[in-house]
């Protein structure tokens, strides 16, 4: 395992895709031992979501040559002096958002629409997982062993028909759930394990007005996220399996959830 000292340049080396993959446990680790760079860690991939819904609908389009000569300052911009800085501003925060932003999405590989909600979706989930998959004691607030109360609380919480998927035929157990935010709303989280102490986790919503599927990665060698958005709600099945595993379970728990959803 790689060791060195890590640093915030890290954080959005990971995030943009390029943190080598053999520091990537290492990394992992010093995150896990620096509760504050964890939290900033959590804050950036929030606000990457939130940059790309901002800027969703200019990021594919290339920057005007025009545009691009101003801010390398390669060509006069002429406009009235109390507009000036306001424009230059604006050039450069366009370049930035296209530009800049582009190495944040370089490592995305999904299939489906492009959308800023699928986006967010899977983002949301990833990080959700990334966060309670490593914890021991604290993964989920509702454990297995009530899960009937766990079914009720979730569903009344979110505000849909919530079964909790059974996933033994897939090698996975339920632990147990937790309530989390989701956008303006909530979501459902559900936390399994293998015997060999490999986790998934299941994020569902009812904020969803979308309709697409498909495959998202946030970052290389982490967690994958396989999503649906259907029938006014969003599902997500995140983990580290491989791809052709981690569908074959995801399949089984999206038809047993909409199963619920129809009872």
């Amino acid at each position: 395992m790689i060791r060195r000292d890590f640093s915030e340049r890290d954080i959005h080396m990971a995030l943009d895709g390029e943190l080598p993959g053999d520091e990537r446990v290492a990394y992992d680790a010093w995150l896990d031992a620096n509760p504050e760079m964890k939290a900033r860690s959590i804050r950036y991939t929030a606000d990457r979501a939130a940059l790309r819904a901002a800027f969703a609908g200019v990021l594919d389009e290339p920057v005007p040559a025009r545009l691009q000569k101003v801010v390398l300052g390669e060509a006069p911009f002429r406009v009235a002096a109390s507009r000036s800085r306001w424009w230059l501003a604006a050039a450069a925060a366009a370049m930035l958002a296209v530009g800049g932003l582009g190495g944040y999405f370089a490592g995305i590989d999904r299939i489906g629409q492009e959308d800023p909600a699928e986006d967010q979706l899977a983002e949301q989930a990833i990080a959700a997982h990334v966060i309670y998959a490593a914890e021991k004691r604290h993964a989920v607030e509702v454990p297995a062993s009530d899960k009937d109360h766990l079914q009720t609380w979730l569903s009344n919480r979110v505000g849909l028909k919530l079964v909790a998927p059974d996933l033994t035929a897939n090698g996975f157990q339920l632990i147990g759930g937790r309530l989390l935010p989701a956008g303006d709303g909530k979501a459902a989280m559900l936390l399994y394990e293998d015997d060999k102490g490999e986790r998934i986790s299941l994020f569902v919503t009812a904020e969803s007005t979308e309709n697409a599927r498909g495959t998202y990665a946030s970052a290389q060698d982490g967690p994958q996220a396989v999503y649906w958005l259907d029938k006014g709600y969003g599902c997500a099945v995140v983990g580290s399996l491989p791809r052709e595993q981690l569908a074959v379970v995801a399949k089984s728990a999206y038809g047993q959830l909409l199963a619920g959803l129809a009872t």
